[in-house]
């Protein structure tokens, strides 16, 4: 298991295409990906689950990754948080 403090720092927050960009991501490793903030921890695999997250900037949220490729599932996730979804 992979654990990651990631910062939301795109100015908009995590919306629908940050979160399709999630999505699409975590869906190209077999491991579980979930990401949490508080009480609330959601599936990364499904879009509407990330953008229920209502993540805004600076928002910390952590990732978990659990399962055979869970190394690179959280490296792929962590470059799209430092990219900042490639929105700014």
């Amino acid at each position: 298991m992979v654990e990651k403090m990631l910062t939301v720092k795109n100015r908009a927050g995590i919306h629908a295409r940050p979160a399709a960009i999630i999505a699409q991501t975590a869906n190209k490793f077999q491991c579980e990906v979930t990401i949490s903030h508080d009480d609330t921890e959601v599936n990364a695999k499904s879009i509407m689950g990330v953008i229920t997250m209502a993540a805004g900037y600076n928002t910390v949220l952590k990732v978990v990754t659990d399962g055979p490729d869970e190394t690179e599932a959280a490296s792929a996730i962590e470059a799209l948080f430092e990219s900042k979804f490639e929105e700014d």
